[in-house]
């Protein structure tokens, strides 16, 4: 097997190379620099996020992992524009998400991103098919006039036949599996056209065999559609199998874990992955907490700066 490993960088690049021309523009979908969240309640205030920041290339799929109240949803829920930040800068598609207007919000929202909510019922029309939750977007962005019509009908024949939901198209919600259902609700997040695709635990309130078979709508919606797609998720397996996972822990990117495919010397392919610690603008780490409780360092630690590395020892171990 191939023992040589590419650097952080050149495993990001990848990422980028498949994205169209190159420079920060052109190949970047996601951009958070030193973002905050403040929330404030009875006077308490909370910061939900603390300076994260975070890139996702074009085209990529990444999914976002943290314990319970880590950040990730509240990231979720602003890339979404479901939420302002406090403080910091965020673009998504070339949209700056603290200077929208009330009316760019919205075109934003109905435009620029997809969102699949983890409940199953929150993504659908009780009352109306499959086709009908997925033209939906189409009408209340005005398509849906004179040839529009056709081009709206070809739309959701498309989405139906990608998603292999074809023999669901005149099926109500009540009608579904939950697995069904999500795939459906991933239709109708991709109507019209988004760039970016959000997905919060999708595969949270189903099965393992059912979740795997909605993970692999969403790998569908990347590979074949080129959208980014970013999926918040508790999930091992799902997390396990995309090549970028973005751990975040008291609202930062605390580490990221990065995979590729190798062929050894008899052409067999296997995953390889590398897990980085992410060191932000300022100069700081978070450290992974099985190597802190490992050498049971807490408080403070020394450190000591050598020709190629900086070495970081428990307190007086120096």
């Amino acid at each position: 097997m191939t023992t040589d490993q590419p650097t952080y960088e050149e495993l990001r690049q990848q990422a980028l190379a498949a994205s169209g021309p190159r420079g920060p523009e052109a190949g970047t979908a996601i951009a958070c620099d030193r973002l905050v969240r403040i929330f404030s309640t009875d006077g308490i205030e909370v910061q939900a996020l603390q300076g994260l920041e975070l890139t996702v290339a074009r085209g990529d799929l990444v999914a976002l992992v943290g314990a319970s109240g880590s950040g990730k949803s509240t990231l979720l829920n602003i890339l979404a524009g479901l939420d302002v930040p406090t403080a910091g800068r965020a673009t998504v598609d070339g949209y700056d998400l603290l200077e929208m207007s009330a009316k760019d919000r919205l075109r934003y929202r109905r435009e620029a991103v997809g969102f699949v909510w983890q409940q199953t019922a929150r993504n659908l029309m009780p009352f109306l098919t499959a086709a009908q939750n997925i033209a939906l977007p189409l009408q209340l962005a005005g398509r849906s006039r004179g040839g529009a019509r056709r081009r709206q009908a070809a739309r959701v024949a498309e989405l139906l036949d990608a998603l292999g939901i074809g023999d669901l198209a005149g099926r109500r919600p009540a009608e579904l599996s939950g697995g069904q259902q999500q795939r459906v609700a991933i239709a109708v997040a991709m109507a019209s056209g988004p760039a970016v695709l959000l997905a919060d635990e999708p595969t949270g309130e189903l099965d393992s065999e059912t979740g795997a078979a909605v993970f692999e709508a969403l790998r569908t919606v990347n590979r074949e559609l080129g959208v980014t797609v970013v999926v918040v998720t508790h999930d091992p397996l799902v997390a396990g199998e995309v090549r970028r996972t973005v751990a975040i822990r008291d609202g930062r990117t605390s580490s990221e874990v990065l995979r590729r495919t190798v062929t050894d010397e008899h052409g067999a392919e296997s995953v390889s992955e590398r897990e980085y610690v992410v060191l932000d603008r300022t100069g700081r780490v978070q450290l992974p907490r099985k190597f802190l409780e490992a050498l049971g360092m807490e408080h403070r630690v020394a450190v000591e700066l050598a020709a190629d590395h900086i070495a970081v020892h428990p307190d007086g171990a120096a």
